[in-house]
């Protein structure tokens, strides 16, 4: 029968690299999170998924927002801070439910914008689960294109 040999580190003792490996998880679990359509806030609140974008004149914000009723909505603004808050209630059921996977409960969203804008001006509107709050931009925060003479 063959013996191979055994490979052997030329270090006596195997070194461990604690803080590699949590760097390692730190970055797996980032990832998780990446692709997870909301976050579980500690006082059991979620933050819904939520997209801004920004044009020339106005600030986009886009939230999804299924099974949610526009009465159940609050969108306050305080200088360049947007917040969305509500609840997503859970309905009445019949029978037994089986299994549930879709989150409940009161919901909080807040970004805080660049620039100045025009309070007076903003809108939102509830189509498709999705809420689409539109913040222009104040008209000095506008940018202009100059002719070039």
């Amino acid at each position: 029968m063959a013996r191979y040999p055994v490979p052997r580190s030329s270090d006596p003792i195997e070194s461990w690299e604690p803080f590699a490996e949590l760097n390692r998880l730190t970055r797996d679990l980032a990832r998780v999170f990446d692709r997870w359509p909301f976050t579980v806030l500690p006082d059991g609140a979620f933050t819904p998924a939520a997209d801004v974008e920004e044009t020339d004149d106005a600030f986009i914000l886009e939230l999804e927002l299924p099974g949610v009723r526009k009465e159940d909505i609050s969108v306050e603004v305080a200088g360049p801070r947007v917040a969305v808050r509500g609840e997503r209630k859970e309905r009445e059921r019949r029978g037994v439910l089986r299994r549930k996977s879709r989150v409940t409960g009161t919901f909080h969203y807040e970004v805080t914008l660049p620039g100045e804008i025009d309070a007076d001006r903003i809108e939102a509107r509830l189509e498709d689960g999705v809420l689409t709050v539109r913040v222009p931009k104040a008209g000095a925060e506008r940018p202009r294109r100059i002719a070039v003479k």
